[in-house]
């Protein structure tokens, strides 16, 4: 029964709506701190921004004053990336494609979020930006590490100290 549920979780995740490969999506290459392949890489990166961009900028509007220059800084910072990775692809030196709309986990989280008010919309936002720069930063961190593409692993090793400084802000709003 459980061979019959891994596999079928497998083939879940090799159908997401990323078409990510199923090691990356359930996380396997994460823990063995395997680098993601480009296209992975590509998909993955594209998607926290937006959701980075989204989620604050509903923050603008529901959070506390702290929430919101946090929240502000997100925005500023992740549409660079943005512009950034989108040059990148542009540009002829990777090859790929951005995700340019909030994922459905992404939107199903926004959604979830939109709906909180206050203290509850504060402390759902930061845990949300927690868990989102985290994942980020491993993402990063391996591919800056061990990626295919030189540019976009350039690229990703100079994004990484961002990363991190927000990682280590959420945490810090987290106390």
């Amino acid at each position: 029964m459980k061979k019959i549920l891994l596999a079928s979780a497998f083939a879940l995740a090799a159908t997401s709506a990323l078409a990510q490969s199923a090691t990356e999506s359930t996380g396997v290459n994460s823990a063995l701190g395997v680098a993601p392949k480009t296209e992975d890489f590509i998909l993955q990166a594209s998607a926290s921004d937006v959701f980075e961009i989204e989620s604050s900028k509903l923050a603008l509007q529901k959070g506390d004053e702290t929430i919101k220059a946090f929240a502000q800084k997100m925005i500023t910072d992740h549409e660079k990336t943005t512009v950034e990775l989108k040059a990148l692809l542009t540009g002829g030196k990777v090859q790929g494609n951005a995700v340019t709309a909030l994922i459905e986990d992404h939107k199903e989280e926004v959604d979830e979020l939109g709906k909180l008010n206050g203290a509850e919309f504060n402390e759902e936002y930061i845990d949300d930006q927690v868990e989102a720069h985290e994942d980020a930063v491993d993402l990063f961190k391996r591919y800056a590490t061990e990626g295919e593409n030189a540019d976009l692993k350039a690229w990703a090793a100079k994004t990484l100290p961002a990363l991190e400084h927000h990682y280590k802000m959420a945490q810090d709003l987290d106390k």
